[in-house]
């Protein structure tokens, strides 16, 4: 799970990191292509003012007193630090903005060649200086002062290094960042962490284990659904449990009798002989019936709705098994959706009880409305009472009273209900009028 951790740490440092280098790649890309343009602007511009310059300039014969005094106001007009050489590199006059600029050591030179001959010198203002406001006699701002620059970028840096404030400023972005993703990514697979705890805890045996489910996410939808997953392998556990312990219960009863039976052949009579092995023809009945009813169960227990949908008719099909216990049949027909081997043997174990306890009058009533149909097998026995109506649908439960000589295990009826609910329906004990139990069962239409 730390290698997780790192490996997502990693990726979202990599991408930001990538994202810097390109950042940097473009800004460094504008930045040249504007100066660039600014050299080129600025280079038209000087040859303009030289072109200008040297119209309204004397000619080079002219005295030096009268070439400075055009100088100096063409300095003053343009508000431009300007010097002019003669055709020799001889300084022949300097502006007064121009001496002051290089006496406070800012600027950089810029030669524009005359036409004569001469050549004019323009001092442009360096890159990162910033300049004080200086304000005339009249309130106002000299002409030959140019405007301040704004504020540097990063004003905690030395004036040299300004150049590098936007780079410094990317890598500022992404240490802060790089080290606020780490909570992040970190929180993420502490969960992850926590899930797979559970996940190890569950599988040590502690089935009752859960784990937390916490936000709306993946995470969380991965957590729930290892909570269902977990509530329904603990169910079945269980189930098999109980399935298992109650089945080897059962299986003592009819061995410990078939055990006894053998014994008694030698030396029984021809009567007696015949009697034991009816007897022991009846357990070994039992028993293949109680381990189909086992086998049955844990199949059931393993899904959760059918898969086989095939459209059966329940009237028909209740008729059919009626008529192996003479039970009264009336209805209407009604088709649901489902696997008839499975529905036969939920309305045949519904009939085997009638037949068993219910004292010989047993009827059947298929009636069908709305999306539902309803099957009601009905008895004239000594009833359910109320408290006993939902314990009966538990497996190998039992009322009191019933001897095992009856029959049955107490698997019938858990199966009718497991029945009912893999086809989406459901079964009830409710009494019968003039005494009685009626067992309704109730499946979605097809």
């Amino acid at each position: 799970m730390r290698t997780l951790t790192l490996r997502i740490y990693l990726t979202v440092v990599a991408v930001l990191l990538l994202f810097a280098f390109g950042s940097g790649w473009l800004f460094q890309r504008q930045v040249q292509r504007e100066r660039q343009l600014t050299e080129s602007a600025v280079s038209e511009r000087m040859g303009a003012w030289g072109d200008l310059i040297q119209r309204a300039l004397p000619t080079p014969e002219a005295p030096v007193d009268e070439q400075a005094a055009a100088l100096a106001e063409w300095s003053q007009r343009l508000r431009l630090p300007l010097a002019l050489d003669d055709r020799a590199g001889v300084r022949i006059a300097t502006s007064e903005s121009f001496v002051r600029r290089q006496s406070e050591g800012g600027g950089r030179l810029h030669a524009v060649p005359l036409d004569d001959g001469r050549t004019l010198w323009v001092l442009r203002m360096a890159p990162g200086a910033r300049l004080r406001a200086i304000t005339g006699q009249g309130g106002g701002p000299r002409s030959d002062v140019l405007r301040p620059l704004p504020p540097p970028l990063l004003p905690f840096m030395p004036p040299a290094w300004q150049g590098f404030g936007p780079v410094v400023l990317l890598v500022l972005l992404f240490v802060a960042v790089a080290a606020g993703a780490w909570p992040a990514v970190r929180h993420l697979t502490r969960r992850l962490q926590a899930l797979k705890q559970g996940v190890e805890q569950f599988g040590a045996g502690q089935l009752h284990h859960r784990v937390e489910v916490s936000g709306r996410d993946e995470v969380a939808a991965v957590a729930a659904s290892f909570n269902l997953a977990a509530e329904r392998i603990e169910n079945l556990v269980r189930s098999h449990q109980s399935l298992l312990a109650n089945a080897s219960h059962e299986l003592r009863s009819p061995l410990a009798r078939m055990k006894m039976a053998v014994q008694m052949l030698d030396g029984a009579s021809p009567q007696q002989s015949q009697r034991l092995k009816h007897e022991i023809e009846t357990n070994v009945a039992g028993l293949d019936a109680l381990v189909e009813e086992v086998l049955l169960a844990s199949r059931l227990d393993a899904v959760q709705r059918v898969d086989k949908r095939d459209p059966v008719d329940l009237l028909a099909l209740a008729a059919e098994e009626g008529s192996r216990v003479d039970a009264v049949v009336d209805g209407t027909s009604a088709t649901v959706a489902g696997d008839e081997r499975l529905l036969r043997r939920a309305l045949r174990n519904l009939l085997e009880n009638a037949r068993r306890y219910g004292g010989g009058d047993i009827s059947v009533n298929v009636t069908s409305g709305g999306n539902q149909a309803t099957v009601q097998v009905c008895d004239r026995g000594p009833g359910v009472p109320p408290a006993q109506r939902e314990r009966i649908f538990e497996p190998f439960y039992r009322l009191p009273g019933h001897a095992e000589q009856a029959g049955g295990v107490g698997l019938g009826l858990s199966l009718v209900k497991q029945i009912a609910e893999r086809h989406g329906g459901s079964v009830r004990c409710t009494d019968r009028d003039g005494g009685g139990s009626c067992f309704e069962l109730v499946f979605p239409r097809a």
